[in-house]
């Protein structure tokens, strides 16, 4: 089965997202997610300019050869454009293997692990009273699994909290926004904000929440054992994970879990702190890690070491990378925990999909494939809008990590 054509589709039904379709000589046709928030259209170029002309006319069911081809063969490796890139490509490769297969795609991985893939979703209020009121409707909608943020009092804006708490989108500008950071009083504030949460939903409701690496390790540390009464299923990105040796200092305070990996690109990027289990959670994901091929690496390796899979899933992953990821979560054996982010109605008439949600968890679908479709001519209809996610600095103007 040969491929005969590839496009790319970029389309903004609320956001940007780009999509890689494959074409093959036997009719079958499979879609692949390549966005990059912020930088959609250096992966649109880089699948139209560097990838495509070397796909067509080869054997669409060479997967991991196609995959080593794009990054052996590549002098540049790795990097979230160049794995972007890749990852759209084979996700559009198992969609057409599963397709040619006629089965759902976690069959072809290997089967169930699980009958449900239990997710997380967003709550998020300009205060601990706002926040708290969002919790409870997540809980009220089913979720077992509830992120928490909340406004920072004395900051003008904070990561994660938002006007709309159901669609949250930070790419909100076409130059960037700025937000606002000061340590000292959000590490004053975290505290009180999960006591009240936890007093609202109760012991049985799993809660989370992001710091967005706005810590130093031993700031972190503090946080974590702080937050520890509260229970939190994970602390995400407490520090920046370039430095990895930090995460050691992390460990010698808290006892709360840890979960980091949303803006790796490779398992050379989570291999030490796998291996030195530094956190619990890995949250790379099917787009920017390579797709399912180098995915499914990366939680053998964290599966030798007890951790768990925790993927990335806000609305910057399009339905097609939510559905892939939905079929990888069905097999993996290490799953954790999925994020799952509402998209908008006209994401949705965009990508339809037959994936659900019920009582906290999503299943996927028993369409042949990973189930998720593009309805060109609507998406043509949206056409490519400019937005780069925010900056950050500290009170004082120092440019600070976002």
């Amino acid at each position: 089965m040969k491929i005969t054509n590839a496009t790319v589709i970029v389309t903004c039904p609320g956001r940007n997202f780009v999509t890689l379709k494959i074409e093959t000589d036997e009719g079958l046709t499979g879609i692949g997610d390549a966005t990059l928030n912020g930088r959609e259209l250096s992966v649109a170029s880089y699948l139209t300019d560097h990838c495509i002309p070397n796909l067509i006319g080869k054997d669409a069911g060479r997967i991991e050869d196609i995959w080593q081809f794009f990054y052996r063969g590549c002098y540049w490796r790795r990097g979230p454009v160049t794995m972007s890139a890749i990852a759209a490509i084979d996700t559009a490769l198992w969609d057409i293997k599963a397709k040619a297969a006629n089965m759902p795609l976690y069959q072809l991985l290997g089967g169930r692990s699980r009958d449900g893939v239990m997710v997380y979703g967003h709550a998020n209020g300009t205060d601990i009273d706002d926040t708290v009121e969002a919790v409870l409707k997540y809980k009220e909608m089913g979720y077992r699994a509830i992120r928490a943020q909340s406004g920072v009092p004395g900051l003008k804006s904070t990561y994660g909290v938002s006007k709309d708490t159901m669609f949250y989108e930070p790419a909100d500008a076409a130059l960037p926004s700025e937000n606002e950071w000061d340590t000292v009083k959000y590490l004053n504030h975290a505290p009180k904000l999960f006591e009240k949460v936890r007093d609202a939903v109760g012991p049985d409701i799993h809660l989370l929440h992001d710091i967005h690496h706005r810590l130093t390790p031993l700031e972190a540390g503090q946080l974590g054992r702080s937050l520890e009464p509260f229970k939190l299923f994970w602390m995400e990105d407490p520090t920046p994970a370039e430095n990895q040796e930090a995460l050691k200092l992390i460990r010698q305070y808290t006892t709360t879990p840890i979960a980091i990996g949303e803006i790796f690109n490779t398992i050379w990027d989570c291999k030490d702190l796998i291996q030195n289990q530094l956190i619990d959670y890995i949250r790379t994901t099917v787009v920017h890690a390579g797709g399912i091929t180098h995915l499914r690496r990366i939680a053998d390796l964290a599966a030798l070491y007890q951790v768990r899979t925790g993927s990335h899933g806000a609305t910057d992953l399009s339905p097609v990378c939510m559905g892939a990821a939905l079929h990888f979560d069905t097999w993996v054996p290490n799953f954790g925990i999925q994020e799952y982010m509402h998209h908008t109605e006209e994401t949705d008439a965009v990508f339809p999909h037959d994936y659900t949600f019920k009582d906290g968890f999503l299943y996927a679908g028993e369409t042949p494939g990973h189930g998720v479709t593009i309805d060109e001519e609507l998406a043509a209809k949206y056409p490519y809008k400019p937005a780069q996610l925010p900056v950050n600095r500290l009170t004082d103007g120092t440019m600070w990590n976002w």
